[in-house]
Order: structure tokens, then sequence, then C-alpha cells
């Protein structure tokens, strides 16, 4: 009974290369009902849309494993409760309407000159900044259903258990065998090793026909079949018989070697505990992880894994996020701050609200996303695809070529041609060069995801390589988003007691400017005595009463008219001021008695990350909404171009003109005020990508935000495109040799095999050393902020 196009999922065994795919995808789609086929090699799985009858799927997982890869339906999974996505993908900011006006700067009152807010871009401050309203969090189905979480990997087993691994034994065996008995019966010889050779070609045969069925006739094992049994037709059994054998020799070691960098991003899913301690009318009981929903407590004890993300209700505690991020500190961290599935919890007890389901995790979301993107074709794969259809179909040519014409036209010796045509056919068989390019992006794409370094598709890996010119946002994503506490002048009295009254006027506040004081003078140890008759001064700052005295804190141009500046002191307000610092005055007693001077300072890493930019010739610029004075102190400190005081549109039109002008744009921002030049670019990228919106306009995310991290991406992609030159030539190279060779008279069919399986795995080596980090790490500059 037709219901209307449904998808159905499957998990496809012994799938190990894009040809694999190939076959499986043509195959499938000329069946009837069928709309849509996504294959992912990586998760070993396929998604199959068509006319929901359910019969269909018991034919489908047939069709499939008679192609040799064993099939069975998934289970969809459940869909999540119909939960508006939090924000920043559940790490925690659920509440935007801070209470206070920044763009007017009403800090309870206070007014902070010298700081133009109005065009400032700190992330998170102001949420109604264009870019950000525009986008349309509806239609993402945010709050209908979560999309279901990868497939749980096919359970770990050892490569003599696998189908390949007992046909190879089998052949194996067969032929130790076939040696033994020949030397013993010798006129039996022919007979004997065409037994052996059956043993594993008849498997390799029934694929072949089944493929050719399905619409691929120049599979690997429609060629190796053809080559066998014209091999015994002119007398070569014994050859006949070992090259089966190395055939499937080479079929299991690539499978082996697949199986190593699919492992690598799937190994991901095994860092989130099995079970939680859910806190329920004030007792904990243990539940699967998987089970928990939005919203929910848990209690994670010292030295456990975090099952989901979440949000820290109590306690403190170091958070080692090396497993999801790569940040090789523990990040300490207390109530409010998010946290990650995955993690290690340190040496207290935690208290956890849950704001992202099993399905929607980090974890998850990070597999899902290197799943998709490694089904996104880069242009060179794009373009291998393409040539090896053309390609395969030529060797069977050249190789019919070889064998009929010098007999036909020359009077040639027909066996001699003949073997020559099958080891032409042999060595023609296109796995290698198809295998050579989404081997490599396949280990890049999850070599980059284990550092915190994700990127969708195989064509955005390859775009980073030739980036020519780097815009980035400055609140963020140069700097760290919230301000700091950079100067402290006493001009009465000491710095220290400067500190201490100025933080109890500020005790209570939630603004960031207050909360960057409150921080300074816990990081002091200083003892911040109570306040009372606290009152906010519209538009000019606070005061109250600290013990005896009347303390006031605000814009310098609010204590000059309170009690008078001297030269000296406008003088001090005014460099702090030209340094693009926010300047609070205090006033106690009467007297003017210090400054504060405050700013968001750039990340540890920002200016070795972008000077790693510039060695590898790359141009970077700033573009910010934020005031020319602040944007120009942060510019020259990091050594940047500047373009300041600009609106969204602004970004975006800037990005366009360096695209006329002939450069390759990457722009990298914070995935919300940035979105339209983010889409705009040739390749965006989201620091510290945790949002739903970054990840959704960028076509890249640093999950752990260091700017050190976009030189990492470039130089991911340069290491890339080299291996996949090299596979390339590899590939195409041993053929070439051995073309001349076998037509030379000098090598026959073992070489022939050995030269495609021998360059099929030596291809995929190649490419798994991408996995590897790199021998010179990326720029990080003892940055342990996480995102």
């Amino acid at each position: 009974m037709t219901t209307g196009t449904l998808p159905s999922r499957f998990r496809v065994e012994e799938m190990d290369c894009a040809s694999c795919a190939t076959k499986i995808d043509t195959a499938v789609r000329r069946m009837p009902g069928v709309t849509d086929v996504s294959i992912s090699v990586t998760a070993g799985t396929m998604t199959v849309h068509h006319a929901g009858d359910a019969a269909l799927d018991g034919a489908i997982a047939a069709r499939v494993t008679t192609l040799g890869y064993p099939t069975r339906p998934l289970t969809a999974s459940a869909p999540a409760p119909a939960t508006p996505a939090p924000c920043c993908g559940g790490h925690g900011h659920q509440d935007h309407g801070h209470g206070h006006d920044h763009a007017g700067q009403d800090h309870a009152g206070h007014h902070h000159a010298g700081h133009d807010h109005a065009g400032h871009d700190l992330a998170g401050y102001d949420h109604s900044a264009p870019g950000h309203a525009d986008h349309d969090h509806a239609g993402h189905g945010h709050a209908a259903e979560a999309p279901p979480a990868p497939a749980a990997a096919p359970a770990s087993r050892p490569w003599w258990r696998s189908g390949k691994g007992r046909l190879t034994l089998a052949s194996g065996g067969a032929l130790a065998l076939a040696y033994g008995l020949g030397l013993l019966v010798p006129g039996l010889h022919a007979w004997i090793f065409t037994a052996a050779m059956l043993v594993g070609l008849v498997p390799i045969a029934r694929r072949a026909f089944a493929a050719a069925r399905a619409g691929t006739p120049f599979s690997i094992e429609m060629l190796m079949s053809v080559a066998a049994v014209g091999a015994v037709v002119i007398g070569a059994t014994e050859e006949a018989a070992a090259v089966v054998f190395l055939f499937l020799i080479g079929e299991l070691l690539e499978g082996v070697a697949a199986g190593k960098a699919r492992a690598s991003i799937q190994s991901l899913a095994a860092l989130v505990p099995k079970t939680a301690l859910l806190e329920a009318d004030g007792k904990a009981r243990e539940v699967p992880a998987e089970s928990l929903t939005v919203g929910a407590r848990i209690l994670v004890r010292p030295g456990e894994r975090i099952p989901a993300d979440g949000e820290i209700l109590s306690g403190e505690s170091p958070i080692d996020e090396a497993p999801v991020t790569g940040e090789s500190t523990p990040v300490r961290k207390g109530a409010g701050a998010a946290v990650f599935a995955g993690t290690v919890n340190g040496d207290a007890a935690l208290r956890v609200r849950v704001t992202a389901a099993a399905q929607d995790n980090t974890i998850a979301r990070v597999v899902r996303l290197v799943e998709e993107a490694q089904e996104r074709k880069a242009p060179t794969e794009r373009f291998i695809d393409r040539f090896s259809r053309y390609y395969t179909p030529a060797v069977v040519l050249v190789a019919a070529l070889v064998a009929l014409v010098p007999p036909l036209a020359f009077g040639g010796a027909w066996d001699a041609w003949i073997y020559k045509g099958l080891a032409i056919l042999l060595i023609g068989c296109p796995c290698a060069l198809v295998i050579s390019t989404p081997a490599a992006i396949a280990a890049s794409l999850s070599a980059g995801a284990r550092r915190g370094l994700l990127m969708k598709g195989g064509a955005v890996l390859e775009a980073f390589g030739k980036v020519t010119t780097a815009a980035f946002d400055k609140t963020g994503t140069l700097t760290a988003g919230t301000p700091r506490v950079t100067d402290v002048i006493a001009f009465s009295g000491t710095e220290a007691e400067t500190l201490r009254l100025a933080a109890a006027l500020e005790t209570g506040s939630s603004h960031p400017l207050a909360k960057a004081i409150l921080e300074q003078a816990e990081a002091e140890g200083l003892d911040v005595p109570a306040v009372a008759e606290a009152k906010a001064l519209g538009g000019k700052g606070v005061s109250g009463r600290v013990g005896t005295a009347e303390v006031f804190l605000g814009s310098p141009q609010a204590a000059d008219d309170l009690r008078g500046l001297t030269a000296g002191q406008r003088e001090a307000v005014a460099r702090l001021n030209d340094e693009g610092k926010t300047v609070s005055v205090l006033v106690a007693d009467g007297i003017v008695a210090g400054a504060i001077a405050l700013r968001d300072e750039p990340r540890p890493d920002a200016a070795a990350g972008l000077k790693a930019l510039a060695e590898a010739g790359i141009r970077t610029l700033m573009l910010t909404g934020d005031n020319r004075r602040t944007a120009g102190a942060i510019g020259a400190r990091l050594g940047i171009a500047v373009r300041a005081e600009l609106l969204p549109q602004d970004k975006q039109r800037i990005v366009t003109e360096l695209q006329r002008q002939g450069e390759v744009v990457l722009k990298v921002g914070d995935g919300i005020n940035d979105a339209p030049a983010l889409a705009a670019a040739d390749v965006g990228v989201a620091m510290g990508g945790g949002t739903d919106v970054a990840l959704e306009t960028a076509d890249a995310a640093i999950l752990h935000g260091r700017v050190g991290d976009v030189a990492a991406l470039v130089a991911l992609s340069k290491r890339t495109m080299r291996n996949i030159r090299q596979n390339i030539t590899l590939a195409l190279g041993l053929k070439a040799v051995f073309l001349i060779t076998t037509i030379a008279g000098i090598t026959g069919l073992w070489p022939a095999i050995l030269a495609d399986t021998g360059a099929t795995v030596l291809v995929t080596l190649n490419a798994l050393r991408l996995l590897r980090p790199p021998a010179v790490a990326a720029p990080r500059a003892g940055d342990t902020a996480a995102a």
C-alpha cells in the first residue's frame, strides 16, 4: 500500500570505497518506486526514499546483498520531543533578555563614555542586530523533529571473521592445497588449479553478474572474472588461481585500511557513556543516556564522563574537553557554564540540566556532520568519477585490441597476445584511481573533526587551499567576546582600594562590564564590602554608601560634572580611550579616587594565528561593527587591516568587492550577525561553531574558537590536496609502468594484479597518513578558551 514517499535506512556491511557505493547507488536507483538514494561509506549506511511500500525495504536489502554487501534495514530513530532548540546548540545560553540597553549603554544608570556600543558587535550583546532577526529558526525545524542520530557503527570484529576474510582464507587454503596435490598428481595439474581458482572466483563472478544486471557492467569483479576465465582458457590455470587469491587479499587489505578511517570518527560516538544518573523526587537513579530529555537534571560524579550536553546547575570542577574539542588543558567550570557530552568531569560532583537530546548532542552532531560532509564530493572527486566512467570501458577496449589485433593483423601467437590482453584488463581496474580522492578527503574530514575543525564536504576542504584573503569579525572571533579589566589607576589611595569600592557598587549587576570588574576583584582576592543605599543615576552611573563613604562609579563626564577632573586625570582618561578602552571613574567622599579601564581583549592566540595565515601567503582583514577607535586599537595590536563601523550588509558588500577583484575570500565570524557575509564568501567559517545558526550558515566551524585553527584548516586543505595528487600519480603511474612492461612481454598476470591491488592498498594507506596530526601544530599561544 503506497502512502507517499518515505525514507528507509539500511546498514550496509563490507562497503569500503566509493566504487562500492556507486554500484549500490546504481542498483537501488533502478528499482521501481525508489526516488532518491543517499549512501555514507563512512557510516556504512544507506538512506532510500521510496513510495512507502513496506515490502520494498526487504527487496532493497536483498538487491544490495546480492552485490556482495550484506544489508539489513535499520529501525528509525524516535523523534525528539517538540522542544525549540536552545540557543548555541543547547550550550546553555537560554536567555537573551539581559534587561539592559547595550546600545545606549544604560548599565543600571551607567554611561561609560568613550566607548561606542551603538556600533559594537559584541557577540551576544545586541541580538537585534541585522542578520539575526532575519534568520528564520522555524524554517530549520528545530521545533519539530530532531534529525536522527547517526546509526551505530557495526561491532568491530577481526578481519578473519568478516565475509571477505573468510573467503580470502578459503581461497588461500585451496591454492596451497592445489600446489600440494599438483606435485602428487602432475597429470591433473590444470584441473586442480582450476578448482582452487573457482573457490574464490565463484563469489566474485556472482557479484559481477549481479552488478551487471543492476546497471554496472564494467565492475572490477567483472574484469577480474573475465581475466581469470580467459587465463584458464589459454592454459594459465596456476596463474589464474594465484591472481584470484591476490585480488581477494587486495580487497581485504582495502577493507582493513578503510575501516581505520571509518573508526577514527565513529569512535567519537563511544565517548558518550551508556548510562546517566537522573535526579527526580530527591533521588538519583541510573537510566540509559539516550533516554534523557531536554530539561532533565542529572548528577555527574568526579571522574565520570558527562552523558549529555547541558548547563551546570551547581558544583564547580575542571572539565577535560580534549575528547571533543582537542583542548589540552582542563577548563574549570561552575554554575551556568555549558558542558558537552563525552567530556570528563574532574574532581567534584556536578548537577547538570540537559540542554540537548541524545540524537542532537555535540558528539552526535559532529559525527553526523562529518558523515554528511563525506557525501558531498569535491571538484577533484567529481572529475575522477566522470573520468572513471570512460576510463574503464576504454581499458576493456584496449585489452581487446591487444588480444585480437596482433594475431589477426600480424600473425602473432594467440596465446601470447590473449595473455597480454588479460593482463592489461587487470592492470586497468580503476579501484586505486577511484579511491584516491575520497579516501584522502574522508581521512581529512575525520582528522579535522577530532581536532574540533568541522567542514561540510570535500568541496569546502578543497576550497580552503585556494584562499587568498581571510576576513575576520572582531568581537567573539579575534577577541574573546567579553570585556576584561585592563587598567586600574589610583588617583587617590591604592589601586586595590579603587577596585574594591568599584566591585562593591557592581555587586548584583549582570552587565558584562560589571561582571568584568567583579571577576577582576575576585581574581585579586579582594574582600568586597557590602553596599548600602545603592541606586542608579540614569545615564550617569551608580552610587551607594560603602561603610561611611559615599561612592559613585560612572562615566568620566558624569564624574567631571560631579566633582571636576584635573588636567592630568583627563589626560589619563583620554589616553585609555585612545587605546579603545571603556573608562569608569570612581568618586569616594567627594574625591576622584581612581579609574578603571575595560576592553574586549584579543584571544591569546590571535596574533600567532594571523601571523600563520600571513606566512601562508593569505592577506588578513578585520570587518567589524565596532567603532573605529576601538577596532583600530585592536587592529594595531594584532597587525591586521581594519574596516570598522560596518553593518552586516556592509560586510557582505566588502566580501563581494574582494571577490570581484579576483580574491578567494574566507570569512570568519560568529555565525549570527555575520550570516550575510558568511554566505557570500567563498568559504565561511563559524568561530566557536556550537550554534545552530553557525553550522547552518557557514561552510565550516571551529569548535574551540582558536584563531590559529583557521590556519590549521588551510594547512589541512593543502596537505590533503598534496595527498590526492600523490595518490593519483601513484595509481596512474603504476598502471602506466605495468602497461608498457606487459605489452613488452616483461610482466604478466601476477604483476598485473599486484599493480592493481597493491596500488589500491598503497593509495589507501597514504590517505590514512592524514589522520595523524601535522608535525607542527597550529599556533595555540597557550589558549585554553573553549568555545
